[in-house]
């Protein structure tokens, strides 16, 4: 009987101690600060593409169209002869629109036929975008929707710019605990936002039909491109 008392007093003691250790403890709550950081890297442009076009018109179909071809297959020709290669030129829109005469009352009439062409031109050779712009205006192009520089990876910049967007919200994170009166701890989260690359700035080059300028290069500067990172930061505050 009293090995039993003492079996019932040091289960009891055991289990009150279990008790005690299976007891949830309220988690210590950490203030903190989120902010959100950006930075900028500039990058020279390392390609270029621009757009030309031929336009003709003629009373016929076929007329406007063989006027066409000679002229594209001269300005293609001028452009592999000073350089560029058969991956660097591609053709970009082909369209015939009927010159019409539109009279009240009556049936639209057809006064001839607008043949129009245009080429895309990319290169990687950055010094040679005003070159190839001048000898495609002088082989016979008469239209042009620009002229673009570009980044071809943006990658190249990502490290420093992200670099950049955390040291610019580790600053805004310590202005606002000093603003509290508080320190800054520790970055707890940290999450990349959406790249924001500016779009190529187009340098606008609008030819009229008579323009011309020999084989003169045309004057172009490739500039910088600007892209742009952020970064989500959540701070400990002490």
């Amino acid at each position: 009987m009293k090995r039993f008392l003492l079996f019932l007093i040091a289960f009891s003691a055991a289990t009150g101690a279990l008790a005690q250790t299976s007891t949830p403890v309220a988690p210590t709550m950490v203030e903190t600060v989120s902010v959100t950081g950006t930075g900028k890297t500039l990058m020279t442009p390392d390609r270029f593409q621009f757009q030309v076009g031929v336009q003709t018109v003629a009373n016929t179909v076929d007329d406007a169209v063989a006027e066409n071809n000679r002229r594209v297959a001269a300005v293609i020709a001028a452009l592999k002869k000073a350089g560029a290669t058969d991956k660097d030129i591609q053709t970009s829109g082909f369209n015939i629109f009927p010159q019409q005469d539109y009279q009240e009352g009556r049936l639209p009439r057809i006064l001839g036929y607008q043949v129009s062409n245009n080429i895309t031109v990319r290169s990687e050779k950055i010094d040679q975008a005003g070159k190839l712009l001048g000898i495609a205006i002088g082989a016979g192009v008469n239209t042009s929707s620009g002229l673009q520089f570009q980044v071809s990876d943006p990658r190249r910049g990502r490290e420093t710019g992200l670099k950049a967007a955390f040291d610019d919200a580790r600053a805004k994170a310590t202005l606002l605990a000093q603003a509290a009166g508080r320190t800054l701890g520790r970055a707890i989260v940290i999450s990349e936002g959406v790249q924001h690359p500016q779009q190529p700035q187009p340098m606008m080059r609008q030819m009229a039909m008579e323009a011309r300028v020999g084989n003169a290069d045309v004057p172009v500067e490739a500039g910088t491109e600007e892209l742009s990172f952020t970064v989500s930061v959540t701070f400990e505050l002490r």
